[in-house]
């Protein structure tokens, strides 16, 4: 007898690409926006500020990653209460988010400056270099409140399997940045700070109108306030399932964003030209990467459902869909980026240094498309699954392959040995990720 009632599903590709086509539209002007922002403060000329830039954003990156849980958790709990049927824990577990990534906003805000003196001390910017970067973190940081209610809102969007409209959020988020980036740095002048104003804005604007749909969704707020009982939003069991998860992820995250900034930090001790070269190509993987994210986002909806709706086959079904699919896009996206890599990067910086030593590291950065595939697919299904022990360990397990193959290759080969590590880093997060998901598997589901 079944200890947990089953609701039968079926998955199929096309299942998969309503989740992934929108999701990918949306994830891909992330690095949109930092491609324009590179461009645009590239065309200033000047190496200092596109490296104080660079920094800057990676700064931000690192302190978001932080917080990813509020995304990538809510997405995975609210996927499984959508398979079990339970609209009021998918509202909890929203609500919960909020609530929580508007007092980590608020704080990262308070603390800007010693987040400003721990990045100069980790990163160690030369002199043009710091200057921008404290001016991008001095603006940027009032951002911080608006984007991780972002990442709790576009939680529940995904795992509700609501692509479109988190696809719409992301991308009326992303236009504001874009065109304010622009406006700011080259109608006004203002440089460095007006790039990261523009981020300000857009965040808040995309919070206001996903909190409305929200709040609308479940019939205003009245409405919404009486779905939640007193004591709800504090049950010990779902708390600490909560908490538990997002320890998990956050120290996953540490050590993810802990291998970029060391790969970003190895470039800046090389000099100002090799820092930006391999910012530029790092930005176009990223783009690479955030249109595997849509495939990554159906895998994590479809198996997060499965694992609520205790269907062992919808499970297999969107797990090899989501690999297969995901092979075709790496193949494809690296080949276009191997043979349109000199335009862009020409596009990207009028600095002639720059442009000539990122063409020279081109190929083996498109590689990466093929290589960090696996990767993103098994992160997916790992997060719709909760499966977030074996997502920190595997993790840490593979940033120190990556920082045993660079303290290796690097004094060997320079840039071509810091690159060679970031694919044994790849390599090593799939091939983990897939040996402790085939022993878990089975336990996922009740019989």
């Amino acid at each position: 007898m079944n200890s947990r009632p089953q609701h039968p599903f079926t998955v199929r590709s096309a299942d998969v690409w309503a989740i992934a086509l929108p999701a990918s539209i949306a994830f891909i002007t992330e690095p949109l926006v930092g491609l324009v922002d590179i461009a645009v403060i590239g065309r200033l000329g000047d190496a200092a500020l596109l490296g104080g830039l660079v920094l800057g954003a990676l700064v931000f990156d690192i302190l978001f990653s932080l917080a990813y849980f509020l995304r990538i958790g809510t997405a995975g709990l609210v996927a499984q209460a959508v398979g079990a049927k339970d609209r009021h824990e998918g509202l909890l577990h929203v609500s919960r988010a909020l609530v929580l990534g508007l007092g980590i906003g608020v704080t990262m805000a308070l603390l800007a400056m010693p987040i400003l003196a721990l990045s100069v001390w980790a990163l160690a910017p030369g002199p043009g270099v710091g200057e921008a970067l404290a001016d991008y973190v001095h603006w940027r940081i009032w951002s911080a409140p608006f984007s991780l209610i972002n990442y709790a809102l576009l939680g529940w969007f995904y795992g509700r399997a609501a692509a479109k409209t988190g696809m719409a959020l992301q991308l009326l988020l992303h236009l504001i940045d874009i065109t304010l980036s622009i406006y700011f740095v080259h109608g006004l002048g203002w440089g460095v700070p007006g790039a990261a104003f523009a981020t300000v804005v857009g965040q808040a604007v995309a919070a206001m109108a996903g909190l409305v749909i929200l709040v609308r969704h479940y019939g205003g707020i009245s409405a919404l306030l009486a779905r939640i009982a007193p004591g709800d939003m504090l049950g010990g069991p779902a708390i600490r399932r909560m908490f538990g998860l997002s320890r998990d992820l956050m120290i996953r995250s540490m050590a993810l964003m802990g291998a970029y900034a060391w790969f970003a930090a190895q470039g800046s001790r090389m000099g100002e030209v090799p820092l930006a070269a391999n910012a530029v190509l790092l930005n176009l993987l990223m783009m690479v990467g955030y249109f595997l994210d849509g495939i990554a986002q159906a895998a994590e909806q479809l198996t997060g459902k499965s694992v609520g709706a205790n269907w062992r086959p919808a499970f297999d079904r969107a797990y090899g869909l989501s690999m297969l699919w995901g092979l075709a896009i790496a193949l494809g996206l690296g080949a276009l980026w191997y043979l349109a890599g000199p335009s862009v990067i020409g596009f990207m910086t009028t600095n002639e240094e720059v442009r000539a030593y990122a063409l020279t590291y081109l190929p083996i950065a498109a590689l990466c498309a093929l290589t960090f595939m696996p990767a993103f697919v098994y992160d997916g299904i790992l997060i719709g699954t909760t499966q977030n022990v074996v997502m920190r360990n595997g993790m840490i397990a593979s940033l120190a392959v990556f920082l045993a193959a660079a303290l290796m290759l690097q004094p060997l080969w320079g840039n071509w040995g810091l690159w060679a590590a970031l694919h044994c880093w790849f390599i090593a997060r799939g091939l983990i990720y897939f040996r402790a998901l085939e022993r878990r598997k089975a336990s996922l589901f009740s019989l």
